[in-house]
């Protein structure tokens, strides 16, 4: 266990600014960070990061928190797990608790897949380092390569031998679990070794944790595939992984720029030249995903493709998708023969940099000079190449940018630009048709599923025919055409009564809202500096009375919480709420403590207008305090009175004469109150 001054010491040491930027290009936006939310695709920056309030969100899909949460959202960490990075990143010491059996076993369950790995890492890397059969095969092969040993050891490059199950044997030897071995790609079903006589790469997360494997094969005339990559587990996800990520995702994001190449060696190769803003996808098509996680760090991609006939096909195939998620896509294609790896070591770095600054082409404008060589002049093979071309600038998402492209194209294949125009418009109009009837069909399937999917497993019945429906709520095929009929009228943005709101909420909602912003955001704030009251402890003492008049069950949560917290005489802060176990509270805090607006500084800089009766809004608890809570007891006041009008009406009708005059008493006083306190808000009371 990790000890509480501990905890706050990493809570305290760890910047927002620092953590999010480790993972996103941020960039300064007023008093706040901007960037591409790592959490959903986006295409316009939505996420903000507040180094003064040490928080972090995205305006689009709600994701954000402190340093703390962020690392646990993002590297899919417990909050021990997120705790123990910080501290690595800060360098801050953690003398841990002797943990139980029962702890440990709890952790290493948690830990299991990516402990597994890196043992595997381990074991390879001492294969190739200090046995015979990995010195003369394995090593022999990464000098031949180029490699240093230093940069050997820095990828944690590894061997496996010949043998049929000496991994196997000793991981198991070791205590490590064969069922994670099996479900790693470690070792095969029948109990042996996955990776025999081959190299090895382990693939790392963002974060540097090992979560997979990719494998060379060193035999020539063998059968078997040249590169093998671990299976996707819970921990590795092909499609979304990039080779060499952790290790250049600071240049990248230095640079706004990442190159991708095809292979590991040749990842490796350029950054052990000082080229390290490089990765891989690793022989495969390249994929959104992988996309995705480089626009997390530049919007810019240099793709180097071999000079060949190969290389040209696949510098034309999949880039389309590049194009779909908005990024800046150049091309360089090597000369005939060569791959980034030989031809660096043919020609040097300096050399290699030049070459591939001068050759990049747009990837759009390489695409047109290809096909039209090919064409030449031949007007049915020149026709197909301005649909090719245009079908990849349609699927450009910016306006202006996919007009720019339109009318350089036009030139540069002595058309007139109208044409092209008219042809996009045709495409764009196709795709979007495309889009939503995909989108329809599968909002259909998917309430089509949820319909027949049965609420429990049935009972099995001797008497049931083998024809009987066993779900009781499967629907008729005239529910099935009804909801049909209701999707198709959503689309056309016709809505059935069901579909409607029931009833509108309390107009005390956001009275109660207010509350418990104030309470979540200025909690630690001084009130009174004679008395050392805090804003929380001004706020909880005068709702104490009300808290169970709050319509709002979360709110009433929080504000009962916040008092439990008081009596417990421990300290109320921010992160309390930001940082607490109920997600529900947390987003909650979050929510509250931030704004897509902010306070313009040049009101005051370049305008020289400052506010007068106030301070900043961001410091404006005292004032906000007094005034909420006495819009707050405005409300409750004026519902007790319609509350005891209702009262007085009953017992009138019951010919109650006692009951009457005392809920006349009570309207009167309380529209006596109600009264006063409208005169010191400035407001009327209609009722």
């Amino acid at each position: 266990m990790i000890p509480q001054k501990t905890v706050q010491e990493i809570i305290d040491t760890a910047k927002i600014e620092d953590v999010v930027g480790d993972f996103v290009n941020l960039k300064r936006a007023g008093s706040n960070l901007k960037g591409l939310c790592p959490f959903h695709n986006e295409k316009t920056p939505s996420f903000v990061v507040s180094p003064a309030k040490n928080l972090c969100k995205c305006f689009g899909c709600g994701k954000g928190g402190d340093p703390v949460r962020f690392i646990m959202n993002h590297e899919n960490m417990s909050f021990p797990e997120a705790l123990r990075y910080l501290a690595e990143r800060y360098n801050i010491a953690i003398v841990e608790k002797q943990l139980t059996e029962s702890q440990r076993k709890e952790r290493q369950l948690a830990d299991s897949l990516f402990i597994t790995n890196q043992y595997a890492a381990d074991y390879f890397n001492k294969e190739l380092m200090e046995t015979d059969e990995g010195k003369s095969i394995g090593l022999s092969y990464f000098k031949e390569r180029g490699f240093r040993e230093e940069t050997i050891e820095h990828w944690h490059l590894g061997y496996t031998s010949k043998q049929k199950n000496s991994f196997t044997l000793q991981a198991t030897q070791d205590s490590h679990n064969t069922d994670l071995l099996k479900k790693l790609g470690l070792t095969t079903q029948y109990g042996s070794d996955f990776y025999r006589e081959r190299v090895m790469f382990p693939i790392r997360n963002l974060s540097g944790k090992i979560i997979g494997f990719g494998g060379r094969i060193l035999q020539k005339d063998a059968k078997a595939a040249k590169y093998i990559n671990s299976p996707e587990s819970d921990i590795y996800n092909k499609s979304r992984v990039l080779f060499g990520a952790y290790y250049a995702k600071s240049e990248i994001r230095k640079l706004d720029e990442c190159v991708l190449v095809e292979g590991y060696t040749d990842v490796i190769s350029l950054h052990q030249s000082g080229i390290t803003n490089v990765v891989a996808s690793s022989g495969t098509s390249l994929t959104v995903g992988q996309i995705q996680l480089v626009s997390r760090f530049t919007k810019n991609m240099k793709i180097l493709y071999d000079g060949d006939n190969a290389g040209i096909k696949a510098a034309l195939r999949g880039l389309d998708l590049v194009l779909e998620q908005d990024m800046n896509v150049k091309v360089v294609l090597l000369p005939d023969g060569e791959d980034p790896d030989s031809y660096l070591q043919k020609v040097g770095t300096e050399a290699f940099k030049k070459y591939i600054d001068e050759k990049a082409d747009d990837f759009i404008f390489f695409k047109t000079k290809l096909l039209l060589e090919e064409a030449k002049n031949d007007p049915v093979k020149k026709t197909r190449l301005i649909g090719s071309i245009i079908e990849s600038i349609a699927k450009i998402p910016n306006v202006l940018k996919r007009s720019l492209y339109i009318k350089e194209c036009a030139s540069i294949m002595d058309v007139e630009e109208k044409y092209l125009v008219a042809e996009a418009n045709r495409i764009l109009e196709s795709l979007v048709k495309k889009s939503e009837t995909k989108r329809l069909f599968e909002k259909r399937r998917a309430e089509r599923e949820k319909a027949i999917t049965p609420k429990k497993t049935p009972t099995p019945n001797s008497n049931q025919s083998p024809n009987q429906n066993p779900y009781a709520n499967e629907p008729s095929p005239e529910d099935l055409a009804a909801m049909d009929a209701i999707a198709a009228a959503e689309e056309q943005g016709i809505h059935s009564i069901a579909s409607r709101p029931s009833a509108k909420k309390s107009g005390d909602a956001f009275k109660e809202k207010e509350i418990i912003r104030i309470l979540v955001t200025g909690c630690n704030v001084i009130f009174d500096k004679e008395e050392n009251i805090t804003v929380g402890q001004f706020v909880l003492a005068n709702i104490q009375d009300v808290l169970e008049d709050f319509d709002n069950l979360l709110y009433h949560r929080v504000a009962t919480l916040s008092l439990q917290h008081l009596v417990d005489e421990k300290p109320l802060t921010p992160q309390f709420y930001i940082g607490h176990e109920d997600e529900e509270i947390a987003q909650l805090a979050l929510d509250l403590s931030t704004s897509p607006n902010e306070y313009s500084e040049n009101w005051q800089k370049k305008w020289g207008v400052t506010l007068q009766t106030q301070p900043q809004p961001d410091e404006n608890f005292t004032l906000d305090s007094v005034l909420s809570l006495k819009r707050f007891k405005l409300a409750k006041l004026i519902r007790m009175s319609k509350k005891s009008q209702d009262e007085m009406k009953l017992a009138s009708e019951k010919g109650d004469v006692d009951a009457v005059n005392t809920q006349l008493k009570m309207v009167m006083k309380l529209k006596q109150m109600s009264s006063d306190l409208a005169k010191e808000l400035n407001t009327v009371v209609f009722k």
